[in-house]
């Protein structure tokens, strides 16, 4: 085999490899009840535009009231200064008992791809920030999500603003 072809492939398959051709993510966290491997069945919860405010905004708000403002820190995992991936395992550990991985590239393998119409409340949304960088947060209502700012803290933003449309 020639040396040549074999480095051009091993650099082909590690560029594709690193990037998503895909921008975004969301993905709805399994629950204990699930199962473990993805499926096309969704739980039934919910819908974001319901009139009624369920038990899973309130739990969210009052997570987000806790550490709002709390200032971002890379590696940071408490109020002196949170990441994003730590702030989204600390609000489903701490408001529904679920444990989930520390790293966005782990949390983006937990759970099952949804698409955008139909993210609903507590959906993990994934933005790719970086060549192989993301950055998550929490749908918290209907194109809202609380998330670890790098520039301004924990703080709510919408999926709309120009900046995350782009990334999303």
């Amino acid at each position: 085999m020639n040396f040549t072809f074999v480095i051009f492939v091993s650099f082909s398959l590690l560029l594709f490899s690193g990037c998503s051709t895909r921008g975004h993510k969301a993905y709805k966290p399994y629950t204990k009840k699930q199962a473990v491997t993805p499926t096309k069945n969704k739980p039934s919860i919910t819908p974001i535009n319901s009139k009624n405010i369920n038990y899973k905004t309130k739990i969210l708000f009052s997570e987000y009231e806790k550490w709002k403002d709390t200032p971002y820190k890379l590696g940071g995992v408490s109020l002196k200064g949170i990441d994003c991936s730590s702030f989204i395992q600390q609000v489903y550990y701490d408001g529904f008992g679920l444990r989930i991985p520390r790293t966005t590239l782990k949390q983006l393998k937990t759970g099952y791809e949804v698409a955008k119409e139909d993210l609903q409340v507590g959906d993990m949304i994934f933005f790719k920030t970086g060549y192989n960088v993301r950055h998550v947060g929490i749908i918290i209502e209907d194109g809202a999500f609380m998330h670890a700012s790098t520039s301004k803290g924990v703080r709510i933003s919408s999926i709309y603003n120009p900046y995350w449309v782009d990334l999303y």
